[in-house]
């Protein structure tokens, strides 16, 4: 249920509707807007008569949300959440890039490509500290070593930082060192795990399960923002079909289908939604188009010989032109790269 408070409305009233929702037994959230507070009464209360919150003082309208996705609906907030990651914002009209190696490796190779994404115009450093590989005979990171060389390498270059946590007990150490949390596809319905990232105070960008329909992606969301943490951006990362020519199928419809379904900002992954690197850089210019408010992508100085996902990771140039060319799609749509 969503009670939209009027303009003039005082502070008490609003805290008096607050007290009157939570007597009657709703967890309730509150959405201050630039023209209006909004707040979300959760509960599961089939036979409520919303008119005895209609007749408070201060309240405008009350009407229930029919999603089963509340906090993360656009019927609850209008207004386009805008995630601030240490001033870089996403959501607005500006796209923000994020570019790093799919796995830190060592010193020499997180600085010089930190070096390189940020001369070409990312906002965020991305890399694995912690890698979740289909065989446990892979590649697994360097973890909280990894953790600190990519901070570092961020902070030398005036980046911030993006990183996957992959379950509760890593939640600390990114507390610590990260300035995003990343939770990966595998991990989309871990819901213990995204209740616990409910709590933190770090924004949390959340991967499409790799055969999740909108709505098993938005309630994903959902178990992050009741536990109280309002900055969740989406993220499409390509969906497995039967096709076989791709790692994935890059589900570029996800952008504006998410964008009217729910507020929250959307991210897109060309790198891991094709798997193909000489595929990366169009599939990067038809998200920007579709309206992404960020692109992610893998950039590794070596590639070829890359420990985990060497084949979709773009060469320092060919990221220098894929910035170039996504600007001049952004300015097209009245946008443009941050």
């Amino acid at each position: 249920m969503v009670v939209v408070v009027e303009h003039n409305a005082t502070e008490k009233n609003i805290e008096d509707i607050i007290k009157v929702l939570h007597d009657f037994g709703f967890d309730v959230h509150r959405s201050t807007g630039v023209n209006q507070t909004v707040l979300g009464a959760i509960g599961v209360k089939p036979d409520f008569d919303m008119r005895q919150i209609e007749l408070l003082s201060g309240v405008a309208h009350v009407y229930r949300i029919t999603e089963p996705y509340k906090l993360a609906s656009r019927s609850f907030r209008n207004e386009k959440t805008i995630v601030d990651v240490g001033g870089v914002k996403i959501g607005g009209d500006d796209i923000v890039v994020m570019a790093g190696p799919c796995s830190v490796e060592n010193e020499k190779q997180i600085f010089e490509i930190a070096q390189r994404v940020a001369k070409s115009g990312a906002k965020i450093l991305r890399g694995g500290a912690f890698k979740p590989r289909t065989s446990p005979y892979a590649f697994q990171g360097l973890g909280e070593e990894g953790l600190k060389l990519m901070r570092r390498a961020a902070d030398e270059n005036g980046l911030k930082m993006i990183t996957e946590a992959m379950d509760i007990s890593q939640i600390e150490l990114m507390e610590k060192y990260t300035d995003v949390i990343q939770v990966g596809a595998r991990n989309m319905q871990n819901y213990n795990f995204l209740r616990e990232l409910g709590k933190s105070t770090k924004p949390v960008m959340l991967k499409r399960g790799l055969s999740a329909t909108f709505e098993e992606w938005l309630m994903s969301a959902e178990y992050i923002l009741s536990g109280g943490n309002k900055n969740v951006m989406m993220c499409e990362r390509g969906i497995r079909t039967f096709e076989t020519a791709t790692r994935n199928t890059m589900d570029i419809s996800a952008i504006p289908v998410v964008h009217a379904k729910s507020h929250l900002p959307v991210v897109a992954d060309p790198s891991h939604g094709i798997g193909i690197r000489d595929k990366v850089i169009p599939m990067a210019r038809a998200a920007v188009a579709a309206g992404a408010d960020a692109i992610i992508v893998e950039v590794h100085n070596d590639p070829d010989h890359a420990k985990s996902d060497g084949a979709q990771s773009l060469f320092p140039n060919q990221f220098e032109e894929m910035m170039k060319q996504i600007r001049l799609i952004a300015e097209a749509i009245g946008r443009k790269v941050a």
